[in-house]
């Protein structure tokens, strides 16, 4: 391992289907939170895009973390998770990850920020996230029959049992 920070990422070095990432991040621009329907009730989100001296990348902030972070902040991501949307490697907080504010001079400013963003790797049907593939999807598209109907759905907070 190398020495000090070896655990915190780049932006242009995350993949699809990761979890458990640590990445210190500016927010270059954020969206206020909303409220999205999905198959497993309603959520609450908030867009934004961050970035460090490699690239941009699209980050979704899920229940509580919904609108903690602020344009212009440097931060530090605990407990991240990447998924692929559209070929694009996106980054997701969410109850088990933490977001906390670090010095400004630990990541660059926003127009020292690289518009590059990281692209997926991934082979098409590896879904939108690495710990939720196409489970129970046949591949014409067709669904089989699950009684639970648990975990089916990718993409989102993992972690979000009842806000």
């Amino acid at each position: 391992m190398a020495e000090g920070e070896e655990e915190s990422r780049k932006v242009s070095s995350l993949r699809g289907g990761e979890d458990n990432v640590d990445i210190k991040v500016r927010v270059i621009s954020v969206e206020p939170p909303k409220t999205i329907h999905t198959q497993r009730g309603d959520r609450t989100i908030s867009e934004a895009i961050v970035g460090d001296e490699t690239g941009r990348v699209k980050l979704t902030a899920w229940g509580k973390q919904a609108g903690k972070l602020e344009e212009g902040q440097a931060v530090k991501l605990r407990g991240a998770w990447t998924t692929v949307y559209r070929g694009q490697v996106q980054l997701n907080i969410g109850s088990r990850g933490s977001i906390e504010k670090i010095e400004d001079s630990e990541v660059p400013k926003p127009e020292d920020i690289p518009e590059t963003t990281p692209k997926a790797e991934t082979a098409p049907g590896q879904g939108r996230g690495g710990f939720r593939r196409s489970y129970g999807r046949r591949p014409s598209g067709g669904r089989r029959y699950r009684p639970s109907g648990e975990g089916e759905e990718g993409g989102e907070e993992e972690g979000e049992e009842g806000f």
